[in-house]
């Protein structure tokens, strides 16, 4: 008898979650019998009532549901991380609380997991979102299939389903500063899309800033790229050339006496650029060595304030 785990991380979720666990709901029935169904809620450090939504589905289904509230919000990633952590089905899949994935779609990925495949990602095909988040969203995967992670779908994911062996890989590197689900891909095992179309979210208002959406790019890419770092080096050997040559110039039109008096102008112009070159170079730099120092310095990407257990009154 097959084990599925539904980890949905929550962060000011307090009005979806009736409707999003009654979906769920739904879903299992769709479910080959016998499938056993455990829920892992992840409060990421919500301000509203999402916590008493969650003790509220638990107290109705407390042989099904699990519950994790981290002290405070960690984003949605390590949220992931946290419920992978409590999840103890067979194989587990990732869904977000504000139903803009389909919960139908579960019963096709866990069918596909039945046949032996390891990792199902639902690839998003379209999204029911504005021209400006759709914009966003492209150029942001479309950067990361090019730069960082070639394997993964075009259009990206977040909706997924996964194999113990591929769950236990993830949460044995506890990586921080990461996009926890890019970790699944980058393991390298085959994997299958199911096309789907993102619908727009219809309680309730997103959380995801553009500040989360920056950081996440940057995380993404120094995650799984060494493109930055490459980019600086092949820049600075540009601009190396462009100086030599330069400088040669400027020696032959010394030896020959047509050196001018004027040259202010080029000289700040050059000064500028290769002082706007040097600060972004450090910034790149910092970036990389701000993520080693994290790592050494091995805090917990969260910190777990309560738990309620299923079988848990």
């Amino acid at each position: 008898m097959a084990r599925l785990s539904v980890i949905i991380p929550c962060y000011y979720n307090e009005d979806n979650l009736p409707v999003t666990f009654g979906r769920l709901q739904g879903m299992e029935l769709l479910l080959p019998e016998g499938t056993e169904v455990e829920y892992v809620f992840v409060d990421d450090g919500s301000g509203d009532g999402t916590w008493r939504a969650l003790l509220d589905i638990h107290r109705a289904h407390p042989d099904r549901v699990v519950l994790v509230r981290l002290a405070g919000n960690v984003g949605s990633y390590n949220a992931i991380l946290a419920g992978m952590n409590h999840a103890t089905g067979d194989c587990s899949t990732v869904i977000s609380a504000d139903l803009q994935d389909p919960p139908e779609l579960i019963p096709q990925m866990f069918a596909h997991w039945q046949k032996g495949i390891k990792l199902v990602m639902a690839n998003r095909q379209r999204r029911e979102e504005g021209l400006l988040k759709r914009l966003m969203a492209g150029l942001f995967h479309a950067l990361i299939r090019r730069l960082a992670l070639k394997n993964i779908p075009p259009g990206g994911f977040d909706f997924v389903l996964f194999d113990r062996k591929l769950q236990d890989e993830v949460v044995r590197m506890a990586e921080k500063n990461t996009n926890t689900l890019y970790l699944l891909p980058w393991l390298g095992y085959p994997y299958v899309t199911i096309p789907y179309v993102r619908q727009e979210r219809e309680i309730g208002r997103s959380r995801w800033t553009l500040t989360k959406k920056v950081k996440l790019f940057i995380d993404s890419f120094i995650a799984f790229s060494f493109f930055p770092i490459r980019l600086i080096s092949v820049s600075g050997l540009v601009l190396g050339l462009g100086a030599l040559a330069y400088a040669g110039y400027i020696l032959y039109a010394r030896l020959t006496g047509h050196i001018e008096v004027e040259g202010w102008s080029a000289l700040m112009l050059v000064l500028l650029v290769v002082g706007s070159f040097q600060m972004v170079a450090l910034g790149i730099l910092g970036e990389y060595l701000w993520r080693t120092l994290d790592a050494v310095r091995r805090r917990p990407p969260y910190v777990v304030d309560e738990v309620v257990a299923t079988g848990q009154k």
